[in-house]
């Protein structure tokens, strides 16, 4: 984390995340089929929507446990992103480099995530 956080942009989690979500609304929803518009499309670009949406939530809460709570909540939808991936790649509306990328993001939104986690229970416990 940065040692000055004045807002949730700040937080490298959200950073990495939200470079997830620009990857599925600009690389991967638009190669999905019109068919899929309503479906799959808009399913992996809520999830991915989401993951910083819960975020930001939870840092605006100002407390320790709810923050948490909402990460745990992001780090869930970082996880139906990867589900949805893997789904476009097994009906072959994207390539596997495509998977493999996404999956990466993937990898790194939810280190990242794991990481505030922890540092917020540590914060909690300090706190008491």
């Amino acid at each position: 984390m940065p040692k000055t956080v004045r807002s949730f942009e700040d937080l490298e989690c959200w950073q990495a995340s939200r470079e997830l979500r620009l990857f599925i609304a600009r690389e991967v929803a638009p190669q999905l089929p019109v068919h899929e518009k309503f479906h799959l499309n808009q399913q992996i670009l809520d999830a991915a929507r989401s993951v910083t949406a819960n975020i930001a939530e939870g840092y605006g809460r100002f407390h320790y446990l709810d923050n948490s709570k909402f990460c745990s909540n992001a780090r869930g939808s970082c996880c139906e992103v990867l589900d949805h991936l893997i789904t476009a790649n097994d009906e072959g509306l994207i390539d596997g480099s495509v998977l493999a990328l996404g999956r990466e993001k993937v990898q790194l939104a939810l280190k990242l995530i794991n990481g505030y986690m922890s540092y917020l229970k540590r914060a909690a416990n300090s706190a008491q």
